[in-house]
């Protein structure tokens, strides 16, 4: 019988004690009050995140506004599921080997996919993250430490190492040099972030380009493009669809995050983008009848005709013109 049983078996000695001995009752009330609770859990390997702030005391000093204190607040976890131990695994092997990476989950020692299983026992609970095994980041081993801090994150929001704008940077520098081209998305400026449109968990396949390109773009409602909860006046539905955009998306006119071109247009002069298509081949279209050419009426020479949207006002789409001219 080991220590720990013993002293439970004399727990109703110091209680006949107290009884016949009323002068210690204060005492070995006391003792059993602060023993007992200690005593039920020997043998147990958790210990308590209490112990853990001896000698981790920067990082318990602020731990109270962590995200991850709620297990401890709320006094209602088991203590695989409670403070420290949550994520670093039992703690008495550790404590009784006076510290070392050895006897704790370390993760700064785990392997990437060891890291998201185990930030995965508790955050895999949201569709946001139901790709996270198979989105770009995963595939490449950027995994949950590679973005989050959790001890000591310097920002307000999501535990995160930098700032947002900061992390992507890191690695995406060609995505940095188009947002300092002079028609961009406002990113720079703090009027967005990335993920106003990227799910850097991994997002389904996308729903336009035949879904070849989705890199981790997040789908609106009704899965449509994220462009479309800010640009909401092109959603539709239209009784006249302009089928580049109902089929292959903003990208075909547009890119994304900047241009040197108004309005992000792929080409500088509008009626060149448009003959990329209106060209007359094959027979896509609404009327399976090919794309409409440009009539000879249209003097591509004369700078009158050079903007088409001065006349095909709609061009996104339209519920009073086939050929969108209001």
């Amino acid at each position: 019988m080991g220590a720990g049983c013993e002293a439970r078996a004399l727990l109703p000695s110091f209680a006949c004690i107290v009884v016949k001995m009323p002068g210690l009752a204060r005492v070995v009330g006391l003792f059993v009050c602060i023993a007992a609770p200690l005593l039920s859990q020997a043998g147990s390997p958790f210990v308590g995140s209490d112990v853990c702030r001896t000698c981790h005391p920067d990082v318990w000093a602020n731990f109270y506004k962590n995200p991850h204190y709620k297990s401890i607040a709320s006094g209602k976890e088991p203590a695989e599921r409670t403070g420290c131990e949550s994520c670093h695994g039992p703690g008495q092997a550790h404590v009784q080997a006076r510290g070392g990476k050895a006897t704790i989950v370390a993760f700064s020692e785990l392997a990437p996919a060891k890291v998201l299983d185990n930030c995965l026992r508790c955050h895999a609970e949201k569709i946001s993250r139901a790709n996270i095994r198979r989105s770009s980041h995963t595939l490449s081993d950027v995994v949950c430490t590679n973005c989050h801090s959790i001890h000591k994150s310097p920002v307000p929001k999501f535990l995160l190492g930098k700032r947002q704008i900061d992390l992507c940077y890191g690695c995406h520098n060609d995505v940095r040099s188009q947002f300092s081209m002079p028609f961009k998305h406002r990113v720079n400026e703090g009027f967005m972030v990335c993920t106003d449109c990227h799910n850097p968990h991994g997002a389904f396949a996308s729903t336009w380009r035949m879904a070849a390109r989705p890199r981790m773009v997040d789908q609106a409602a009704a899965n449509e493009e994220p462009c479309l909860r800010c640009h909401s006046e092109k959603r539709g539905p239209f009784l006249y669809e302009h089928e580049p955009v109902r089929v292959d998306g903003c990208e075909t006119c547009h890119y994304p995050h900047g241009s040197t071109n108004s309005r992000l247009l792929r080409r500088p002069v509008v009626f060149t983008m448009c003959l990329e298509c209106h060209n007359g081949s094959d027979s896509f279209g609404r009327q399976n009848s090919g794309v409409l050419t440009i009539t000879a009426t249209h003097n591509l020479a004369d700078p009158r005709y050079q903007n088409c949207t001065t006349c095909h006002v709609r061009v996104h789409g339209s519920n009073s013109d086939p050929l969108f001219l209001r």
